[in-house]
């Protein structure tokens, strides 16, 4: 049976266009994640995220340098928004997400984007950051399906997403690949600004997971629909990985999990001097062991 993207049935149901003017009303009184700002982002641009209505885009093209299930032959078809709902002080892509480095577009701009990217041969269009830029690809993806577009759509996020969101917004998208970056509130306070990441990121995830299930593959092994758990391994256990591996495994055994190795010292990562390092080959070694002991065996890159 053919894979069809979930989203075309609500666009031929007209329930796209119903969650579409839901999500704009939310949008002016701003609640979309779970800082709740409640500002008119038509008007003020003074919430967490920095962010007006209209999508501001920092980049777009065809990426390889994903998980290979999202890349395949063609790659990931990647938009890259600018700002963030966290402030991380070692954010790897600072100058996207806290510098601002971006250009306003209209909707039929990324609209545009988005079919271009499919036209080229893109598996997928893989929304970076997409959490405060919902309304903006809603609105998008009236414009875009008409003209064509069908392939997946990835929700691609740093993990602080709001539970009432993710189901205003079920069947819009077929692939969630949060971030969990961290185990313990503390933590998530000092090096993001969160001081509930946990609780928020992980009730996101279930609920994600409850929408979408597991990955699965296409018969190319490409992804089509499901989850995908990214976690960043940081110097001196300062993420908690095991906690974040333990809340994987008891999510499901089948979590496709990337266990990512290229955390470097980036934006204001020496205010921490526990992060003013690479990881070691011993941190990253035990980490994937750990993983697998917990009975994890869909692990990105790595041969059991």
């Amino acid at each position: 049976m053919a894979f069809v993207s979930s989203y075309l049935a609500l666009y031929e149901s007209g329930q796209l266009n119903k969650i579409t003017d839901e999500v704009k009303k939310i949008v002016h009184q701003c609640t979309l994640c779970p800082h709740r700002c409640k500002v008119d982002r038509s008007v003020d641009r003074s919430g967490f995220c920095r962010s007006g209505m209209l999508p501001i885009v920092s980049s777009w093209n065809a990426h390889f340098g994903e998980e290979a299930v999202l890349v395949g032959k063609n790659g990931s078809g990647t938009i890259f928004f600018t700002n963030c709902n966290l402030h991380c002080i070692y954010c790897q892509n600072y100058e996207i997400s806290q510098l601002g480095y971006g250009k306003e577009v209209s909707f039929d701009d990324l609209a545009r984007m988005m079919v271009d990217l499919q036209k080229r041969g893109c598996h997928n269009i893989n929304f970076v950051t997409p959490t405060h830029m919902v309304y903006a690809i809603l609105e998008a993806l009236l414009i875009a399906v008409p003209r064509g577009l069908t392939v997946p759509l990835v929700y691609n996020t740093g993990g602080y997403d709001s539970v009432e969101t993710l189901r205003l917004l079920e069947s819009v998208f077929d692939i969630y690949m949060p971030d969990i970056k961290y185990a313990d509130a503390d933590t998530g306070y000092e090096l993001s600004g969160i001081s509930d990441y946990p609780a928020i990121s992980q009730n996101a995830v279930r609920e994600m997971h409850d929408q979408v299930g597991d990955l699965a593959l296409d018969p190319s092994g490409v992804a089509r629909r499901g989850l995908l758990v990214r976690h960043l391994v940081l110097p001196n256990n300062r993420a908690g990985s095991k906690k974040v591996i333990d809340f994987c495994a008891e999510l499901s055994k089948n979590t496709y999990l990337n266990l990512m190795d290229q955390y470097h010292p980036a934006y204001r990562a020496r205010e921490c001097t526990d992060l003013g390092r690479r990881i070691t080959m011993d941190e990253y070694e035990q980490t994937v062991r750990y993983a697998i002991a917990r009975g994890l065996r869909r692990l990105d890159g790595i041969r059991l």
